[in-house]
């Protein structure tokens, strides 16, 4: 078991079950978790319009280089298992790479389809680089190169389907013991929420466990056909490594 001192970077685009996974991991014994640690300096270098911006560049620390430093640095809590939530568009091209391997790196992916139509409902015109989908593939192929291994991808459907199944192969993948806490916890608000959780996370604060999967039947309109296009392309690379195919 590798999990004493273990470091966990969950790398998701918008739009997905990530603060349910959030949700799912900070309710073992033996882990601490962070939620967005980049967000503000991601806030801050490009200065988007997003809920609460200026209180969230003034809450937390805007610097990247300081934040990894934490990230990789000593574990917090004296907790055994240090559980990152990362938006994989908060890495900005200008924030170092070097660092990544140093972490035990993952990727939650979703259907472009069912995100694309959720996002645009927040960001009116977003582009691919909005979707986290370009990041992603990025960061897997640096682990992937720099480890000599593929680093585990998980598909927010299967996850929704059978929690415990895919939930345990992550677990396995890591080297950590499954916990079955991971699949309900009590409903409400965490300290550890980053202070933006009033304006996103209103679903996730009501939910005692992971919901069933239901399909969307929303089209993505067709001034989007093009982002929808080279979003499917790198969806479909990540899509074929994930958990739980084989």
């Amino acid at each position: 078991m590798k999990a004493q001192g273990m470091r966990i970077a969950m790398w998701s685009g918008p739009r997905n079950i990530s603060t349910a996974l959030l949700r799912s991991w900070g309710n073992r014994d033996d882990t601490i978790v962070n939620d967005e640690p980049l967000y503000a300096a991601f806030l801050s270098e490009t200065g988007y319009d997003h809920p609460i911006a200026a209180e969230i560049v003034d809450h937390y620390e805007t610097d990247w280089r300081k934040v990894v430093a934490g990230l990789t640095g000593e574990l917090p809590d004296g907790k055994p298992i240090y559980y990152q939530k990362h938006m994989a568009h908060h890495l900005l091209p200008g924030m170092g790479r070097d660092w990544i391997p140093r972490l035990e790196n993952c990727f939650l992916i979703r259907d472009p389809i069912e995100m694309l139509t959720s996002l645009i409902k927040i960001i009116p015109e977003p582009g691919l680089d909005d979707t986290g989908l370009p990041q992603q593939l990025e960061l897997f192929r640096l682990v992937e190169e720099q480890l000599g291994r593929r680093p585990p991808v998980l598909d927010s459907r299967d996850v929704l389907e059978d929690p415990g199944k895919i939930l345990g192969l992550l677990c396995e993948e890591l080297g950590v013991e499954f916990d079955s806490a991971m699949l309900s916890w009590p409903p409400g608000r965490r300290k550890t929420d980053g202070i933006w959780a009033p304006h996103w996370y209103g679903e996730v604060e009501k939910s005692t466990s992971f919901r069933p999967y239901i399909a969307k039947e929303e089209k993505v309109p067709r001034k989007f056909e093009a982002v929808l296009r080279e979003c499917m392309e790198i969806y479909r690379v990540l899509y074929e490594y994930r958990l739980g195919s084989g």
